[in-house]
């Protein structure tokens, strides 16, 4: 875990020591995956995330905390088993096909093949519909997916069983995910429901007036497929500051931008697109303007109106800017049906859903 990290878990930890705030009237959370300079210090493997866990309580002189997070998949853990270009569609299998069959049986059915299967060394190119219906594979095929489905239902196990290890343990209430793709919570859930663990509850994703796909298609057709509604825990309202506007002309020497390791962010803003955000921006500052508001306080309060967030994430660089922000709160009963519908004509990239699984 970077020392930044490490150093704010330490004040987190001090000022709720010194101002003998009751535990029981806060959420507090904390991420794993980053760590120390060694290969087993970072990562989610079950080693890393009961002692980064162990790690994180200490410095936050904790017992527990209500959501510990996966911060990103890990490649190193699976959540899928090989071969990596055939896993996917032996993990459709699973999700697809096993409400029709009992554990013992999805694990028998594989068990039979997986010697010949792994003496033939060949993987199929067949698609994920050629896998659900067996008849359009060979037998070499079939062989193979069995040995993709047995490996996968083995090696996918360790970050759900872990996490489920360390809320049994009672080192936290819940656990959730964050950049996940809607796939790979699926198989997470998929896993839990297998060997009976315990699931995640909420999704930390990026969302902001130019980052709406997953968080608005995506995640509610995840939530349909698994039958269980999923909080989002959103980030970056704010889109690492480009919405604040402070770009409209140009690139400020103290902002984030300017920064050497942000380059990224820095082409990011004079890229045509960049451009174009920035014209979007000063038309939305004129709907602010008429709300009575600023636009960093109508694009976090535009987050808050969707009924698929639970919380969103500010990041801000001092006090000033966090009480404008905490200002959004009353933003929020401003933002009527028609003030939703002039904000999307505006942005022009509303993403459209098959069907609005939450009517």
């Amino acid at each position: 875990m970077p020392a930044m990290v490490e150093r704010a878990e330490i004040i987190l930890g001090n000022i709720i020591k010194k101002k003998c705030w009751r535990r029981s009237s806060l959420v507090i959370t904390t991420k794993l995956y980053w760590g120390g300079k060694a290969e087993t210090e970072r990562g989610l493997s079950r080693k890393h995330i009961i002692e980064g866990l162990k790690g994180s309580l200490q410095r936050l002189q904790l017992e527990y905390v209500d959501v510990v997070f996966a911060n990103r998949p890990d490649s190193n853990t699976p959540m899928e088993g090989p071969p990596q270009d055939h896993h996917r569609a032996g993990i459709m299998w699973v999700v697809d096909h096993s409400q029709h069959c009992s554990d013992t049986d999805v694990i028998g059915m594989c068990q039979p093949k997986l010697s010949r299967a792994a003496s033939c060394g060949q993987h199929p190119q067949t698609t994920d519909e050629g896998l659900e219906d067996d008849q359009h594979c060979t037998v070499q095929q079939q062989m193979s997916y069995r040995l993709c489905l047995y490996i996968y239902k083995v090696d996918q196990q360790e970050i759900v069983r872990a996490m489920t290890y360390v809320i049994n343990q009672g080192m936290a209430m819940y656990w959730g995910t964050s950049r996940w793709t809607a796939m790979e919570i699926m198989e997470a859930y998929s896993v839990a429901r297998q060997f009976n663990l315990i699931p995640p509850v909420c999704e930390q994703a990026e969302y902001h007036l130019f980052q709406r796909e997953k968080v608005e298609v995506q995640l509610p057709e995840l939530y349909h497929k698994i039958g269980r509604w999923v909080g989002a825990m959103t980030w970056s309202p704010l889109a690492c500051g480009i919405i604040t506007g402070k770009y409209e002309n140009g690139i400020p020497e103290s902002s984030r931008a300017s920064m050497k390791s942000n380059q990224w962010l820095k082409d990011k803003i004079m890229s045509e697109d960049g451009r174009k955000q920035q014209a979007k921006l000063k038309e939305l500052a004129h709907i602010a303007e008429k709300l009575g508001c600023t636009l960093p306080q109508l694009a976090v309060a535009w987050c808050l109106r969707n009924e698929g967030v639970s919380s969103v994430l500010l990041g801000t660089s001092n006090p000033e800017q966090l009480t404008e922000n905490l200002g959004a709160i009353q933003v929020l009963p401003k933002m009527t049906s028609h003030v939703v519908s002039e904000i999307d004509h505006i942005l022009g990239n509303r993403p459209y859903s098959k069907k609005d699984y939450r009517s």
